[in-house]
């Protein structure tokens, strides 16, 4: 499985001022098979009653302590007693965009469907690309994590969304948030996350903008009046 790959500048974390192809890092990149960051537990019942949060969401606590995850809604991709990886689906890159990243990569297109997002998936390898789409898509490399949705991290994922030939929903995240195993588990008890139910129509139809709140009235929590002591009861 091959990664697509971009480097990209980073100054005091906001993140985006250019970014480069560099053909050479496919073959470096290529030795890490995707498939090993997902060998966890699926989305089935006997996961979810082990605490297990693969195809749930994130919601950044009021309380976050990490600047990083501030107002910060996380897709997870997997989790299981080893550790935990996910992708923030509401901080699209402010100067990148779909067409930018397939005339860096040369990848023809037809630009009347372009402006697409690129979102900042997190802080670990921020030159590794991912797409978070519906299962309706299929290649040989594409991880399933459930019934509504997998991940494909190649070239070619690209090039079909690019001819308007890909899955039906679909998200393009730069780099991506990972846990060691119980770390997202103290994390939660320290009161950092709140977990919902993760949904299409949430991830893919949500604006951005309020995707945090909406995610709170879904809970039906209003985070302003939320404390830590409460949390803790």
């Amino acid at each position: 499985m091959s990664f697509f790959g971009i480097e990209l500048l980073i100054v005091n974390f906001n993140l985006i001022v250019t970014f480069v192809l560099y053909h050479q890092w496919y073959e470096v990149v290529c030795e890490y098979p995707m498939v090993g960051f997902f060998k966890f537990h699926r989305n089935d019942e006997k996961s979810f009653l082990k605490g297990y949060l693969t195809g749930q969401i994130l919601v950044s606590s009021p309380f976050m302590n990490d600047a990083r995850f501030h107002s910060a809604v996380i897709y997870m991709c997997g989790h299981d007693r080893n550790g935990a990886m996910g992708f923030i689906i509401n901080k699209p890159l402010p100067n990148i965009r779909f067409r930018d990243l397939l005339d860096q990569l040369h990848i023809k297109h037809k630009g009347t469907t372009l402006e697409l997002p690129v979102y900042y998936g997190g802080p670990v390898e921020v030159g590794r690309g991912f797409v978070l789409h519906t299962s309706d898509y299929h290649h040989p490399s594409t991880v399933k994590i459930n019934e509504e949705f997998a991940i494909t991290a190649t070239l070619e994922i690209l090039k079909v969304i690019a001819d308007q030939e890909g899955p039906e929903q679909s998200l393009l995240t730069l780099g991506y948030t990972g846990w060691s195993a119980g770390q997202l588990e103290q994390e939660i008890q320290e009161n950092q996350w709140l977990v919902l139910k993760g949904t299409k129509d949430f991830v893919y139809k949500t604006m951005v903008d309020t995707m945090w709140n909406k995610a709170y009235e879904n809970l039906g929590i209003d985070p302003h009046l939320m404390t830590l002591e409460s949390g803790r009861a």
